[in-house]
């Protein structure tokens, strides 16, 4: 399991549907050992910290296996950081990386905390609108990551799983479970009570337990 790329953005503005957006969609590779400090990698800054970024979402992660999948979908040449993504990576996917898991890349430390949402910027980075529902219904989510310790991530670096999270919760498990799937009492409340998950994702299924009267 290894980084192929890092890939950083700042903001910038767009046009779309006669509007301007402003948005960090926009990923480049660079070279070299890349700093993390704080919930950012040097160079990259996200737009909206309302739904963007923070500590739950400082690093996003996107195997480069879903490429071969997108670039059959689309029909177009894609290159790293197309989906937005900070680190390009190989060998680690969604059925096998848990929330709470804690990953060692460079001399990081990164903690796995959710799966990605797509919002309506991933539609004008590929000038699809309908992207975002096909993204979410390819299950290709990707993972986002927060910040356990700063160092440096560069490009070949290794990604070594450090320490597992004993309830198992798969990044494409709670996925499944966020969009409907069906999911046993006690699973959901051992998902709920994950340490290292975003609590945006935990009040979300909390409502779920609270709607059917399960809590």
């Amino acid at each position: 399991m290894k980084v192929l790329s890092v890939n950083v953005g700042l903001p910038r503005e767009v046009q779309s549907a006669r509007k301007t957006v402003l948005t960090s969609i926009f990923k480049s590779p660079v070279s070299g050992r890349i700093p993390v400090r704080g919930n950012n990698l040097e160079g990259d800054r996200q737009s909206d910290l309302t739904v963007h970024g923070g500590p739950p979402k400082a690093i996003y992660a996107y195997p480069f296996e879903h490429y071969a999948f997108w670039t059959k979908q689309l029909g177009e040449t894609l290159t790293w950081g197309n989906f937005g993504e900070n680190l390009t990576i190989e060998g680690l996917l969604e059925d096998a990386v848990h929330v709470g898991d804690r990953l060692r890349i460079g001399t990081t430390e990164l903690i796995v905390s959710q799966p990605r949402m797509p919002c309506f910027k991933l539609g004008i980075r590929f000038d699809r609108p309908e992207m975002v529902k096909r993204f979410l219904k390819s299950r290709r989510s990707g993972f986002y990551l927060s910040v356990a310790g700063e160092g440096e991530i560069g490009a070949d670096d290794a990604i070594e799983i450090i320490d597992r999270d004993p309830a198992a919760v798969s990044i494409r498990e709670i996925l499944e479970v966020y969009v409907g799937g069906e999911v046993e009492l006690d699973r959901l409340r051992e998902i709920v009570g994950v340490p290292g998950l975003a609590k945006s994702w935990r009040d979300e299924l909390q409502e779920l337990l609270v709607a059917d009267g399960r809590t």
